[in-house]
Order: structure tokens, then sequence, then C-alpha cells
């Protein structure tokens, strides 16, 4: 009966209770046994009958979860209580093997206590999901009887007199403090919810967000186990290989969550300093965190602390194994007598530790233990960094709204500041804490292990140690440099992105005149110098990497040699490799230490910034200080309403008839009853203490239009802002008529509908920029667009008013743009527009339409008062009211009238004025407007859809993925592969021997670094009866192979980095010349922002990104793959268990890519509309402020930054998730490691080295699999960089040789066009059609047509642009097809339409080449007009241009362009609607200069306005595409029913 439940030991009698029932030791374990039995029974039944039906029907749906009182506390009792028992159970096992039979009893009982403890929990997971609580009286039972029976059996130790000395004694008494503490855990439960023993139960309703299905982030609401493993997120994140996660499934946060929610905590600690210390003192931003964020960060700190104390339990465990592997577990039998009680074996607490395989299991559960820690107190950190940016946003987008105008005018405050602000400054912030807890984790964990290596090593560990502390303050130099050559990197990147662009923008212009090759080297220098930067970084970056594995190399060679040298006793393999670990685990804390430290600094600046953003003026504080009482009610105090994010309640015009007749105040005798708005002696300024308006005195008429006339610069706009209280006020006042305000809608004062001089759109649909958060009303609207003539224009958009417009959207023309803020302004229901000059940017029929039907029909039937500021004089017939403005005060006021008979000379003057404008109009009115103008550039950018299916475009992959679920098969297999391809260009962009050097020397490294630890065993287990010297024999290999790795590791280091830079070089160059060597029509159809994209974000990725992660992910897979070969050599057996774990860590990592890749581009994509809200917001201030919408642009605010908070708050979930999975593998890997070490017979030392490297296994698992997704995310910037160099570029040989074309051809200029046809691309229709043309030498000609007849399409075949394919045109003798691109276009000149300069001197705008003298460039200014400009200029020729010539008007512009035309003495000349753009004066001065300047060449004009060419010697009439009539103008003229008669008369 070897297995009987009581042992059967010789002369024992186990069965026998004579000495009573309760002293058989025996009969006491087996009363144990019933609770637990009795608690399977109960259990089983109805967890297998009630939860088996339902949860095969339907999963229990989170709106019905619930946490009983005590939840927490019941999982960490719980999980002690098994904990406990795992330590009964062995010390069951380990006490039985000292006895003579097997004695069941010993461990039995502790076996059921586990699996019963296991069963509770389960069984209360259920019940409490199910908000069922009557179940848990089982429970209640169950601890009770637990309770009695350990007492019972406590009590009976005692009176043995068995005491603490005895490890048995210890587990039962902690037992019964468990079961007394669940006990009394389960009392409260009936305390508070009343379930049972009470008449009325309490009933409870789960959290707000759970009844919410919206709300999916469940981490707060999960028990325990599935907050500390993650356990909820895996239907997302294996839902996610299925279908890609969209916003939809992420939902939206838990209320504690809400940027609202954080915002109110910051805010109250932020103005409760305010209150409580001096007023004037700026409250601190770190004491208003510390006070909202600083629990959190405690609690977090707490983990990490228990986590850095159980890693130490590693190397400790290890150095256990390994002394006590072969030491005999057999205690003497001597001393056993004394310890027999009960007839069995008690062991002390010691004993049990020196059993390896108890050391085995402790090893595991410790690891699972620090890494469960360790994960929860980074998650801690995570979500209160992520909560703290969301109210640090909102602070800084309240503050927005209130900043004073002037502050941004002046510059104070920029907008690149601001954006700087809420892209860079907070996110550091967020950043700082998260790495927070590191600051105080890191010292304590950096003391234990030093002295945990004193205890092992003794004095030479203090030289490892001593070693390592050396170093690391030159860790923090790098880190220091690290940050400072980025710096660098940036300003030179953003410089090369600007002439980029510039490039990019006048791309036709560089590629008609031949000097884009120019234009590319000065990218190309400026892109020499980041790369010098960027070298600098790879340097530092190496070197940081190379520390950081060579620091424990020479810590450990220090360490082991001097060890050697100075101590009597040989290093045994336990001490060893216990230390190896050790250092090992030293290394992480002091390499992140710097990186810690540099963030601090970084923080530091950071809330400088914040601090003093947040001081900065505000709108309305002393503005209206001097006001009457009630003014100060409406306008000091406007931001009274400021914690009111409900949405204003319009005034709508119903509502506006009930208050006919409000209860008005007395009215002043100044205030008449039909005033609006009244100016009183208002001095108003901007800022400094000039004021801009002085002595304003002046009142808008209540329902009339008021104009407000002046020359440029005299204050109108200003004017309208000190209205609408942006100005500062010096002195005066500013009346608003109670007229509109009845009693209820004080706080609705006024919402302006204001429409500035500058155009400001949002990022949204046409239609939202219109109706702009008022409600749809379709009659409305439709007259509105009406009124602004929009219709033509939104028929051109591709998704009609729907398309979205801004910078992700359409750009659209200034008219344009200005043409939808005017229709803004008339669709809102307010009693009062204003409008700046809204006809600034549109020609004279827009204008009068507008004036017609949009100010006086729409607006005048509304009877709505408005308030017109305009340069258009012949206007002011229509005016009610008149002011007349000049150098900022009022000149006159008053009726048209009454201007005519008081101030005669202001109206002769106005007369004058009128009637030039007139003839302007007449002059204008030509057959194509600039509007059509901006119509055929939209249409432009349009009519190339079709063939934008060849461009890889961006979203093509959505696209294919939102198709039907057949193909559901295909785009899963597409979105897990990581692109090996790419890689594979990505390195052979690098260059071969590169990669070879890294590869090699990678692998050798690693080699090295396996030798150097396999050495370390074989001297450790080297027989220890070796004399000294044979023993120091060992040691000059350890320092050679030690040196080696040093070197190994530098070299490493820096061939990955230069291996980068070497690949972004040359994507770089090739990327450049292919875009600006492709075709025109190449640019036509790629949107301008998505080739930028390729220069900024991509290129970006590939010098700065992928190089850290490649090597971060060959440094860990190798280090992986080292460790698990070692362990491997030291145990075979292991192999057989890495099966099934290599298996598990293949699909841990396929889901992980996947769903870490969608949440990593739903993050990136919900950054970008928060970024742009606020840029717009503060662009955009007037306006909104003037609308009185600012609550609702702060609950837009809101919801976007949650929208990105949940989507950065689930990716870093899912990294916790995986990191989690892998750690456990780590542990497994761990404890396969030593089990299979225990039971084979390797030597002791080998046994040592298995462990330690199945110890880093652990660090590094995570790693592999973060940096593959990672990479995977970068290589798609390489894809699309790669995408464009499949372009085609344009031929530029030609098929004759330079030296066969005559130095000064085209000598004559004569042209001659055969039967030509022309076409943009292969796939379009041709736009030329069999075109017949001669023109002679010196002629001046003229083309004309509507738009779209092919004009300018003939313009750009003659630089041989286009796809000419059949016929030629022939320019002095030779086919100009056949000529080279550089030299075709290099001889002949042209004027577009658009004028582009670019940054730099003007001599580089007009010779770029250096070719001319300055005499020949002063020539060319002076036939231009400008040459007394120029020199009035500092530098003169070398005077700077802005980018874009933004410091020149459009006409001056213009008129450079036709120097720059002049300076190459080309004898062809030709100008694309050059005068489309500019004034009657600058006009003239252009024909002026065409017919004497340019005499003696041809010039072929193409022309817009028909009396432009009707002195032309020949005139050319296009009409879709092919020559209609072809003569000289007087010829064509006379006939009445030519197309060109018509033409000439419509523009009369």
């Amino acid at each position: 009966m070897a297995l009987s439940f009581c042992g059967n030991d010789r002369g024992s009698n186990a069965y026998s209770v004579d000495k009573g029932v309760l002293d058989n030791g025996c009969f006491v374990d087996a009363l144990n046994l019933v609770p637990h039995v009795f608690l399977l029974f109960i259990t089983f039944p109805i967890l297998f009958i009630g939860w088996g039906s339902q949860s095969s029907k339907v999963q229990i749906h989170h709106n019905t979860w619930l946490h009983f009182p005590g939840h927490n506390l019941r999982w960490i009792l719980t999980f002690t209580l098994l904990f406990v028992h795992v330590c009964e159970i062995a010390e069951g096992i380990v006490s039985n093997t000292q006895m003579e039979s097997n004695h069941l009893h010993l461990f039995l009982p502790a076996l059921m206590g586990f699996i019963a403890a296991t069963t509770s929990v389960v069984y209360y997971h259920n019940i409490e999901t199910a908000n069922f609580p009557k179940l848990l009286l089982a429970l209640f039972i169950y601890w009770i009887l637990a309770f009695i029976t350990k007492m019972i059996k406590l009590w009976k130790f005692a009176e043995a007199s068995l005491g603490v000395q005895y490890l048995r004694f210890c587990i039962t008494a902690l037992l019964v403090v468990l079961y007394g503490l669940l006990m009394a855990v389960e009392i409260n439960v009936i305390r508070v919810r009343k379930y049972v023993f009470f008449a009325n139960p309490q009933r409870v309703k789960p959290p707000e967000d759970l009844q919410d299905l919206g709300v999916r982030f469940l981490q707060p609401f999960v028990n325990l186990l599935s907050k500390a493993t993650y356990w909820w997120m895996n239907p997302l994140i294996i839902g996610a290989h299925k279908r890609p996660i969209e916003l939809k499934k992420i939902g939206k946060l838990p209320i504690a969550m809400r940027a609202l929610t954080n915002y109110i905590r910051l805010k109250d600690s932020y103005e409760e300093q305010r209150k409580t210390e001096d007023p004037e003192k700026s409250p601190s931003i770190w004491k208003s965190m510390y006070q909202a964020f600083g629990g959190p960060i405690l609690l977090s700190s707490t983990f990490r602390y228990m986590a850095d104390l159980l890693g130490f339990a590693g190397p400790l465990c290890i150095s256990g194994i390994v002394e006590h592997l072969h030491n005999s577990t057999e205690i003497d039998r001597t001393n056993k007598v004394s310890n027999m009680t009960f007839g069995v074996f008690f062991m002390s607490s010691t004993e049990l530790l020196q059993n390896t395989s108890v050391l085995a299991v402790l090893l595991f559960l410790a690891l699972v233990l620090q890494r469960t820690f360790l994960q929860a107190s980074y998650y801690v950190t995570i979500e209160t960094g992520i909560n703290l940016r969301g109210a640090l946003l909102a602070m800084i987008y309240n503050k927005i709204l209130r900043l004073s105008t002037s502050n941004m005018s002046m510059g104070e405050m920029t907008l690149g500041q601001i954006n700087n602000l809420v892209a860079i400054e907070t996110n550091q912030l967020m950043w700082f804490l998260f790495l927070c807890p590191n600051l105080w984790a890191m010292p304590v964990q950096i003391i234990m292990g030093v002295i945990l290596l004193y205890y092992l090593l003794g004095d030479s560990a203090l030289i490892g140690a001593g070693v390592i502390l050396l170093l690391a303050p030159v860790q923090y130099l790098i880190a220091t440099k690290l940050a400072d050559t980025q710096k660098s990197t940036l300003d030179y990147s953003t410089d090369r992105l600007k002439k980029t662009t510039e490039i990019l923008k006048g791309i036709k212009l560089l590629k008609l005149y031949a000097w884009e090759n120019i234009f590319c080297d000065r990218v190309e220098e400026t892109r020499g110098k980041e790369l010098t930067s960027l070298k600098t970084f790879a340097l530092y970056t190496s070197m940081s990497i190379f520390m950081n594995a060579a620091i424990p190399i020479a810590a450990v060679l220090a360490t082991f040699v001097t060890h050697a040298y100075i101590e009597e006793v040989r290093l045994s393999p336990a001490k060893a490799f216990a230390s190896l670990a050790l250092f090992h685990i030293l290394v992480t804390p002091l390499f992140l230490l710097s990186t810690v430290v540099r963030f601090a600094v970084k923080a530091l600046v950071s809330v400088q910034k914040l601090s003093e953003f947040l001081q900065s003026d505000e709108i309305g504080d002393d503005s209206w200080r001097n006001g009457e009482m009630y003014m100060s009610l409406e306008v000091g105090k406007k931001y009274k309403y400021h914690g009111d994010t409900k949405a204003i309640n319009r005034k709508g015009r119903y509502r506006m008839d009930n208050y006919e007749q409000p209860m008005r105040r007395q009215l002043r005798p100044t205030e008449t009853e039909d005033v609006a708005v009244q100016v009183n002696d208002g001095f108003f300024t901007w800022g400094s203490n000039l004021s801009t308006l002085t002595d304003i005195n002046i009142r808008i008429p209540t329902g009339q239009l008021t104009m407000i006339v002046g020359q440029v610069g005299c204050g109108k706009s200003s004017l309208l802002l000190a209205m609408l209280g942006e100005m500062q006020t010096i002195s005066g006042k500013v009346y608003w008529s109670k007229y509109f305000t009845g009693g209820l809608h004080i706080k609705n004062r006024y919402s302006v509908a204001y429409a500035a001089q500058k155009s400001w759109l949002l990022n949204a649909t046409v239609e939202e920029n219109i109706t702009f958060g008022s409600p749809f009303n379709k009659q409305r609207y439709k007259a509105v667009i009406d009124a602004c003539s929009l219709q033509p224009d939104i028929d051109l958009l591709p998704f009609g008013d729907q398309t979205e417009i801004g910078e992700r959207g359409i750009n659209l023309s200034g008219g344009q743009r200005q043409r939808i803020c005017v229709a803004r302004a008339l669709y809102q229901n307010t009693n009062i527009v204003f409008l700046d000059d809204p006809f600034s940017a549109l020609d004279i029929h827009l204008s009068d339409h507008l004036m017609q039907e949009g100010i006086l029909k729409f607006l005048q039937d509304d009877k709505r008062t408005l308030v017109l500021v305009t340069h258009k004089l012949q206007y002011l017939i229509h005016a009610d009211w008149i002011i007349a403005m000049k150098d900022g005060s009022v000149l006159r006021e008053g009726t048209l009238k009454d201007i005519q008979t008081h101030d005669v000379e202001l109206y002769e003057h106005w007369k004058t004025l009128m009637n030039r404008q007139d003839q302007e109009l007449e002059k204008e009115t030509e057959m194509e407007s600039q509007t059509t103008l901006e119509r055929k550039t939209l249409r432009r950018a349009f009519y190339s859809r079709e063939a934008k299916n060849q461009i890889d475009d961006e979203d093509e992959e959505e696209e294919v993925e939102e198709d039907d679920d057949d193909n559901m098969s295909t785009t899963t297999s597409r979105r897990s592969k990581i692109q090996w391809k790419m890689c594979c260009r990505y390195l052979s962009s690098g260059g071969f021997l590169m990669v070879f050097l890294m590869v090699s020397s990678k692998l050798a490294k690693h080699s090295v670094m396996v030798a150097i630890d396999y050495w370390l065993a074989a001297w450790t287990s080297s027989n220890p009866f070796l004399g000294v010297l044979q023993h120091l024999s060992y040691v000059p290999v350890f320092i050679i192979l030690c040196g080696a790795a040093i070197a190994l590791c530098l070299i490493t280091s820096l061939t990955v980095e230069f291996l980068g830079v070497a690949a972004a070089t040359n994507l770089h160059h090739n990327l450049l010349n292919k875009i600006i060597h492709a075709p025109i029509r190449f640019f036509d159809v790629t949107p301008l922002g998505q080739i930028l994209n390729r220069f900024s974000a991509d290129t970006n990725i590939i010098d700065q990104h992928i190089p850290p992660t490649l090597e971060s992910l060959t440094r860990s897979t190798l280090l992986c793959l080292s460790a698990i070969g070692v362990i491997a050599f030291v145990t075979p057996a292991f192999l057989i268990a890495l099966v099934p774990l290599a298996v598990a860590f293949y699909f841990i990592q396929k889901y992980f890519r996947v769903a870490s890749k969608d949440l990593q581009d739903l993050d990136d994509s919900t950054q970008l509309p928060l970024l742009c809200h606020f840029s717009e917001t503060a662009e955009g201030l007037t306006t909104i402020r003037a609308f009185r919408h600012e609550a609702r642009f702060k609950q837009r605010m809101l919801e976007l930054t949650d929208t990105n908070n949940t989507a950065y708050l689930f990716l870093s979930a899912a990294n916790r998730w995986l990191e989690v999975r892998t750690d456990y593998l780590g542990a497994v890997i761990v404890l396969t490691a030593a089990v299979a070490a225990i039971w084979s017979t390797s030597q002791s030392g080998l046994v040592g080295l298995g462990l330690t490297y199945a110890l880093t296994v652990t660090n590094y698992l995570n790693w592999v699999v973060r940096n593959l997704a990672d990479l995977e995310v970068q290589m798609a910037a390489v894809k699309k960089v790669n995408s464009f160099l499949s372009t085609e570029s344009e031929n530029y040989e030609g098929s004759m040789d330079v030296s066969q074309v005559p130095e000064d051809w085209p000598q004559h200029g004569e042209i001659k066009i055969h039967d030509l046809c022309v076409r943009y691309d292969t796939m379009l229709k041709p736009v030329l059609k069999h075109v017949n043309a001669h023109i002679n030498p010196g002629q001046k000609v003229g083309i004309c047509g509507r738009t779209g007849s092919g004009k300018s399409s003939l313009s750009l075949a003659f630089f041989n642009m286009v796809d000419v394919f059949e016929g030629k045109i022939v320019i002095d003798g030779i086919d100009i097809c056949k000529l080279p691109l550089q030299t075709l276009r290099s001889r002949l000149s042209i004027i577009l339409q658009d004028p582009v300069l670019f940054s730099g001197s003007i001599r580089l705008n007009l010779d770029p080449e250096r070719t001319c003298t300055d005499d020949r460039l002063w020539e060319a200014l002076e036939i231009a007009q400008l040459k007394n400009m120029v020199k009035a200029l500092p530098g003169g020729l070398d005077a700077v241009v802005t980018e874009g010539g933004e410091n020149f008007s459009v006409g001056q512009r213009q008129l450079f362009c036709l120097a720059r035309a002049f300076v190459r003495k080309s004898s062809i000349l030709i100008m694309d609607e050059a005068t489309a753009s500019i004034d009657m004066a600058t006009e003239n001065i252009l024909q002026k200069v065409v017919m004497t300047a340019f005499a003696d060449r041809t010039v072929v004009t193409i022309a817009h306005r028909v009396h432009t060419i009707l002195t032309a010697d020949l005139v050319i009439v296009m009409k879709r595409g092919s020559i209609m009539e072809y003569g000289k103008p007087e010829i064509l003229m006379e006939q009445e029913d030519s197309l060109f008669a018509s033409f000439v008369k419509a523009d009369m």
C-alpha cells in the first residue's frame, strides 16, 4: 500500500486515534480537505449549467458589468492565497521525500486548496459580470469552513510547541490570516449590497461608461487579471487580422480620461494657486500638474519599485540553482528524528530554498510577477501622460481663443510658436511623464545592484561598478550632443524643404527656361550640409549604441580579472553567473538614465514656454474698463460664459419676432432709435502706445447699408475690429444697441457675421464652410450660393459642395476663397454683417453680381445692418450712409447727398476716381475674366482624374479593403506581409559593401560574446584543485576575447549607422533627380502635397528612423537566437519545449504586427486634424470671436483631442498586450531551461551559462516584435519614395547633337508649324489637331480663343513640353523635336501668366546661370521700368526676394518676369496671357516695352483681352484645338461674321 493517504511507515500507527481524534496529524489534514471538496461540489454544477448554457448563446455584454465592494482586495488576497498554496505544496512534496513511504496527506490537501482557490475566483468573476450576488453565499460558507479547519491545525501545532522556525507552521498561520481576511471581504459585500439577511437589497447599476456601448476602452473596468494581462484586448487584436481597425472599432474614451475632465482638474489646481498665493505671482504649472496627476504617478512608482526588487530574484535564484545542483539534497538522517512530530517530518524554512526544483519554480513566479508589475507601471504612466496631454491641449486652446489680436499681429505670438506648443511642447511633457518614474526608480535599482554584487564578489565588484559609473557621464555627454545635432539637422532640412517647395511650385517656369538643374543643385547643396549633420548624428548614435554594448563587457572584464588576482577563493560558477546577470540588469538603467535626464531638461524648457504663453495678454480684460456699466456687462465680460461648453442657443430669425418690443433701456440723448453701433471719442491701438485710430465718432444706422471708404492703410479694417472689441481701447466707448438683444439674449450679444479681408477657410467641406455651424436651410443656402456666383465653381469640384478644401483637400484660388467667406457671412442669421473689402480679389462681373444679388437684394430684404469696407467707389450710390476715412480718423460721415452738398472737393475727387474705374470697367469686361481663369486652373487640377490611376496613390490600399468580403483573404495576406522587397531595396541603396560589412561584423560580435561567457563557464568550473598558476592561465584569453568584443561592438554600430546614411543619400538624390526631370504632366496629375510629403516626412523617416530600428532589430534578434542556441547546447532537451513556444511566439507577433500598424495609422491620421484645428483657430481668431462661435470650436477641439488620445491609448495598450505575452513566454523559457538543466547531468558552469542567457531572452523578445512592427511602418516610406522612382523622365537627349546646332540659333525667328497634333498624355485625347501656320521673322502674332481652345497648349508645344505625336514645328530650319531639350529651351523666352519669383537675390531671379554682366541686367530692368525701384532697395541687384516674391506687388513681379525674358536675348518671345493679372497702368507699360524693346524679334502673344492684340501683324483665332481664322486683324475685323470681330465687339 505504497500510496496510502497517511503513509505506512514501519512501527508507526498512522490510523490510530488513541490519543484523541484531533491529535492524529493525518486526521487534521483530512479535515482540511472538507471545505475544498464542498466548494468544488457546489460551484461546478452552477458554473457548468448556468454559464455553460448561457455563454454558448450569447456573450455577456459589458453593460452588465459591476464590481462588488472590495473587488480589487479580493483579487489580491486570492493571488496571495494561490502563492501560499504553491509554497505549501512544495513544502509537502519536499518533506515527503524524507519519509520512508509516501504520505499523501502532506501535499494533497494543499493541492485541493489550490484548485478550490482558483475555482473561487472564477466563480466570483462570473457572478460579478452577471450581477447576481445571491450566489456569493456559497463562497461565504467556504471561507468560514476553511478558516475553522486551518485554525484547528494551527492550534494543534502550537500545542505541540512547534514554532516559527518550522516552515509548515508559518504557512498554516498565513493561510489562517488570508482566509480570515477573505471572510471579512465577503461580510462587507453583504453589508453594502444587503443581498441576503436584509429585506430590501440594494439595486446597483454599472458605471455610466459601461452603459454607453460606444466606450470600447475597458481597461479601467475589467478585473485585475484581465487588467494585468490585457486579456480584454484579445478580440480587437485578433480581429484586426480579418478587418482593419477603424475609428468606429476603438470607440470613445471613458469619461475619466476625456480631455474635458482632465482639463477641469488641471485648470482648477492652476486657478487655485492664483487665489491662494499672491495673485501677482504666476502659478506654477509643475505644482498644478502634481496636484492633478500626482496620485497615479505615485502608484506607478510603487509598481516600478516592486518590479525592480523582484528583478534581483533572477540572479539570486540562478546562483542558488547552480550552487545546489550537485550538492546532495539528502539531509543527514541523524537529525531527522528530532523533527518528527505527529509522525511526519517538519523542515526549516532555509532547507526548502536549497531544493533546486523549488528554486526553478520560484524563479518563474518572480519573473512573471516582475514583468506584470513593470507593464502595469508603464501603463499607468502612459495613461496619465495622455490625460495630461489632453488637459494641456485644452488649456492652450482656451488661451488661444482669448489671445489679444495685437499679440498675433505684432508678432509676439506667431502661428509657428503656437503650433510648436501644440505639436512639440505638450508631447515633450507627455514623454517626460512616461519616463519620470525612472528618475527615482533607477538610482535605487543601481544602488541595490551594487550592494548585491558586493555581497557576491567582495571588493572586485566595486571596481566593475566603478567602470560603469565612470562611463555614465560619457553617455550623458553623447546624449546631449545627439540632441544638438538633431536640432541642426532639422534646420537644414527645413531649409531644404523650402527650396524644394519653391522648385515644385515654379517647376513649369524652370523647365521652360531650362533652369531645373541649376535649382536642383541648390537643393543638393543644402542636402549636402544636412547629410554632413546626419553623419555627425550617425556617429554619435553609433557611439551611444557602442557604449551601451561595451560598458557591461568592460565591467565584467575588470571585475573578474581583479577577482582572479586579489581574492584567494576561486570564483564559483554560481557567483560568476549571478554577477553576470546582475551586470546585465545594471546596464539598462544606466543607459536610460541619460535619456531620462535629457527629457527632464527638455520638460523644464517646455513648461517655461507654456507658462509664458499662458501669461500672455488676453483680449477684453482692460479694453472696456472705462465703459458704462451695462457696457462692461456685455463686452468686458464677454468671456463670462467660457466654461459653458454647451452650444450657444443661436438667435433664430423667428425668435426675433417675439422680442419686437423688448424691455428697452432709457435711451441716452446721443443714442437714437435706429443706431446699431455707436462709437464716441474712440482712441484705439494695436498694443503699442501709438493710437492707430484717433478721435472716432461714428454711428452705424440699423438695417441700412453703411460703406467705409478711404485709401489703402487709412484704418478701415481697424475700425471694424475696434467695433468688434479686438483692439485695445485707450479711451472712448463703443455702444451696441439694445434693439436686438431682448432681455434674454444678453449672453448672445451681437454675434456679428464678419468676412475678413484675408479670407479664412476651415479644412472642411465647402458646405460646412458656408453654413459654419448654423442649421442647413436648403432655400437660403441656394440663394447665398447664387448671390456669390459659386455654383459654377462648385460644379467643377470633384464632389460638389461636399469636397474638402484647405490643407488636406483642394486649394482654391484667392477669389474663390473670398467668395466662400462672403457666402458664410451672408448665410448666418445675424442682425449685423461686417464685410471687409469683399471685392478685392474678384473681377468686375462677380463684384457687380455680388453687389446686386447678395448685398442689395439678399441682405436688404432681411433688413440686416450691413457695414461694407470697399475701394470700389462706383457702388457709393447704393449706400445709405458713408464713412470716409483718412489716416486713422474719420474725414466725413453722412449720406452721399450730404457729402455732395457739404464737401464738394471730396465729391469731385471721388467722381474722377469713379470715371477712371468705369473706364477700367469697360476694358475689364473682356470675354475671359479672372474668374474664368480661376475656374480654368481648377478644372486643370481635376481633368487629370482619369489618368490618376496610373500613379501609385496612397489611398489605393484603403480602397481595396473597403470592397466586399469576397476578397477578404487576399487583403489579409497583403496586409500582413512585411515588405521584404522594400528592405532589399533599402539595403541595396546603402551599397553591397556596407551590407556585407554589417552582416559579417554582427555575426562575429555575437559569436565572440557567446565565447566570452562560455570561457567564463569553463574557467569557473575548472578543477578546484589546480594550482594558482594554471588558474590564472585562463585570464589572458578572457582579456583578449573581451577586447575583441569591444572592438566589434564599435565596428557594428558604425556600419549600421553609415549604411543608413548611404541609403538616405542615394534615395534622396535619385528621388530629386527623377522628380525634377519628370514631364510637366506628372505635376498636373500628382498633388503638390503628395510630392512634398516624400521630401519631408518620408525622407525624414529614411534619414533618422530606419537605421536605429534596423540596428535594434538585428541586435535583439541575434541576441535571442544566440541565447536559444546556448541553452540548446547546454541542455538539448530544451529543444523539445521550444517547438510549442515558437508557435505561440509566431502567432503573437503575427497578430500584433497587423493590429499595431492599423493603430499606428489611426494615431497618425487623427493627429493631423487636431494640429490643423489649432492652426486654423489661431488664424481665424477674429472671425470666430465676431461670430461668437468659441464654444463650438472648443467642443470640436475636445472631440479631436479625445479621438487622437483614444488611438494613442489603444496603441500603447496593444504594446503592453504584446510585452506581457512575450515576457510570459520568456519566463516559460527560463522555467523550461531551468528544469531541463536540473534533470540533465551537465557541468554546473554550463547550467549557469544557460540560465543567464535565458534571462536575457525575456528582455529582448518583445523588442524583436516591436522593432519588426516599427520597421514595417517605416518601410512604407521607402515604398512611397520608390513608387516615384519609377516615373518616366522627359527625353532630354534629342536626336541631334548639341554641336550640330549653330551657336546663335534661332537667328531670325521664323516659325513654321506643319500639321501639328499635340496631347498631354498618351491616354488622353489630342488638344491640338492638325494645326498649320507660318510666322515670319520679327512678326508680332496674337493668338486668341475661348478657354480650353488650345492657346496655352500651343505655347507649350514650342518648348516641347507636351507630347507632339504628329507633325512638327520648324524654327529657323531645325525641327525642334530633334533638339536636346536643354538647348531648345535655353534659346527661347517666355513670360508666363502667373509671375513666379524665387527666394534669393534679384540677380538670381534674372540670371541664375550667372552668364550676364551687371550692365545687361540693369538694361533689362530699365526696359521693364523697374530700374529706379531696384536702385532704391538695399543691395541693388543683390537685394533679397522673399519666398514667392511676396515683398513685391503682383504687377512688379510680372515686370520682373518681363525683365527676365529680356535678359535672355532670344529672337522669339512667347507671352502667355501675361497681362491677365495686372492693373491697367502696368499693362500699358508692358505693351510699350514689347513694341519697342522687342521690335526686331518674333513675339507670340496669347491674349485674354482682345484689345491687346489689335495692333498685331497677324492674328490666329483658335477653337477646340484647331485654327478657325488666320490673318491680319484689320482684315478679320471687316468680316462681319468672323469670330474675331465678335470677340472684339464683346470686349469693347
